[in-house]
């Protein structure tokens, strides 16, 4: 009889140690020879018996098909799957092309009871899988809520030191004084110079600077990731991704099924108390974060044309940022021009499309940059605006600091609140009076939506007031890139003059209006709106 034999471990580690697969091996080659059956084929990999999409397996079930063995040989069933139902699928296929199954450590019955008996084993074996997989998953808990790294969270962070263990002092990361110096200087690099992360890569790569694997390449996506990381300033989380079955796979026998990955909802995260000291002021990590955000919605990656208001012109109907595009002609001669229309105004953007006008790109361009360049080019003007403006950002900021104590104070009232509404229940629960229980809840409720709208309206409030706040060294920039060549301004020194100025272009219908933190002399921000003319329409132009 023609024999195939097929050997299981669960993961690699057990592979490379040999004794695992070379133990069942050597058992069912022992047992063939005993039997005197013909070992043709044999099959051994590391994968996890709850799948059934196994690569060595999948070859195992062809021969099944195909008829090619007489018989299957395992050291045992649970080498075999791990899974009730997979075992059904399995034994079904060999009984239809006439293959016996046998295992070296147990005697498999064919008979109906032998099969309800080898399912609920089966069923054990899956059971056990889902405890061990249990289990792991607490002890990495247990792990982080005791301060230290659990396994798959990233030991190794560039600046850091990484100290295996599990005793004191063990488990937790410690600052390597001369990673840490480059660390700082990245992010003094992006928040302070300007540079962009592709900037900072560039630098890193001609200093010479050492990667985190060793090498001297650093790319971007590394720079990206590590001035993004909050570890820096003392704060390490775990389970903050889950892994699912990705959309597409890159490989059909991958031996993990899950690789894709997705982040966790915030809420489910678990914050690793002194995990890794910090190396960042707070300050600057947060100045950090709002210059990559800035970075992203004003990038143009990967743009055949340029668009100098991209990112900055917003959709007053539905809040969407208005995006650049290409209207074009083939007849009676090739031709094509630039628009800028509302990121909800296709289908496929958006279910409910905006119908916002669309807006010539030349001509908004132009528009905006005249009252700019108009502005900027009387420098003392500006200047002595900006000094009235400071004295009042001055004056008003003591409102700040009263806004804040008010939305501290609305705080504390609303965790007392909540102590509150737990008194009236048990109260209820003591008494029993429905009426009295009734009176005070609704009480309860009146005073919770009064506090809560209070709070909302201080919060709007601070969020108008630091919007609007002038930042004094940008528009004195912007004012000294203008005058330096006002007329012969490249398209990068007119898109930082713009993120200088904090241009916000408003489009509602043919109603065009432009806001930023630039001075003018009737004491606010926002300039006097614009009207473009609507544009002619042709089909073809001539």
């Amino acid at each position: 009889m023609k024999a195939a034999i097929y050997c299981r471990v669960s993961t690699d580690n057990q592979e490379r140690e040999g004794t695992s697969l070379q133990t069942q091996l050597e058992n069912c080659l022992n047992y063939c020879r005993n039997k005197g059956y013909d070992v043709s084929y044999r099959f051994s990999e590391a994968y996890s018996g709850l799948s059934l999409e196994r690569l060595e397996l999948n070859k195992l079930r062809e021969l099944v098909r195909t008829e090619a063995i007489d018989v299957v040989i395992c050291y045992s069933l649970d080498r075999l799957t791990r899974d009730p139902g997979h075992g059904v699928i399995i034994t079904q296929e060999l009984e239809k092309h006439c293959v016996t199954l046998e295992a070296v450590t147990e005697t498999i019955d064919s008979s109906e009871l032998g099969k309800l008996i080898s399912y609920i084993r089966g069923f054990a074996s899956k059971l056990e899988a889902e405890k061990i997989r249990e289990r792991t998953m607490r002890g990495k808990r247990a792990r982080a809520a005791a301060g230290r790294l659990p396994s798959g969270t990233g030991h190794k962070l560039y600046g850091y030191d990484y100290v295996k263990g599990k005793h004191v002092g063990e488990g937790v990361r410690y600052i390597n004084a001369t990673e840490a110096e480059w660390v700082r200087r990245m992010f003094t690099w992006l928040v302070d110079e300007g540079l962009s992360v592709n900037g900072i890569t560039r630098r890193l790569r001609a200093l010479g600077v050492p990667t985190p694997a060793g090498g001297k390449y650093w790319i971007r996506q590394t720079v990206y990731r590590m001035l993004a990381n909050p570890a820096y300033i003392g704060k390490t989380y775990a389970f903050t991704k889950q892994y699912v079955e990705p959309r597409t796979r890159r490989k059909v026998g991958a031996k993990r099924k899950n690789t894709g990955v997705i982040a966790r909802p915030k809420e489910q995260w678990t914050e690793i108390p002194n995990a890794t000291p910090p190396m960042v002021d707070v300050g600057l990590f947060e100045s950090a974060q709002t210059v990559l955000r800035r970075n992203k919605e004003l990038s143009c990656r990967n743009r055949k044309r340029d668009y100098l208001l991209s990112g900055y012109v917003f959709c007053q109907h539905c809040g969407s940022r208005f995006q650049g595009y290409v209207k074009k002609w083939a007849k009676p001669k090739p031709y094509e021009i630039r628009y800028y229309r509302c990121g909800k105004s296709q289908s496929i953007a958006s279910p409910e499309r905006c119908h916002n006008r669309q807006l010539p790109a030349d001509r908004i361009e132009n528009e905006v940059w005249a009252r700019i360049e108009t502005l900027l080019s009387t420098p003392e003007l500006v200047l002595g605006e900006l000094e009235r403006m400071t004295g009042e950002q001055k004056e008003n900021s003591t409102q700040i600091g009263t806004w804040q104590n008010q939305l501290a104070t609305i705080g504390n009232r609303l965790k007392n609140m909540e102590r509150q509404k737990d008194r009236i229940w048990k109260a209820f629960e003591i008494t029993g009076d429905e009426e009295k229980f009734r009176h005070d809840i609704a009480r309860y409720n009146k005073d919770k939506e009064a506090l809560e709208k209070q709070d909302a309206e201080i919060s709007q409030n601070i969020d108008i007031f630091n919007k609007h706040q002038i930042d004094i060294q940008s528009i004195k920039h912007a004012c000294e890139l203008v005058q330096s060549g006002l007329k012969n301004l490249e398209y990068q020194d007119k898109r930082l003059a713009l993120a200088m100025l904090n241009i916000r272009v408003k489009v509602e219908g043919d109603l065009v209006t432009i806001e930023g933190n630039i001075p003018v002399l009737n004491d606010a921000i926002v300039n006097p709106l614009t009207r473009l003319p609507r544009p002619r329409w042709r089909k073809s132009p001539l």
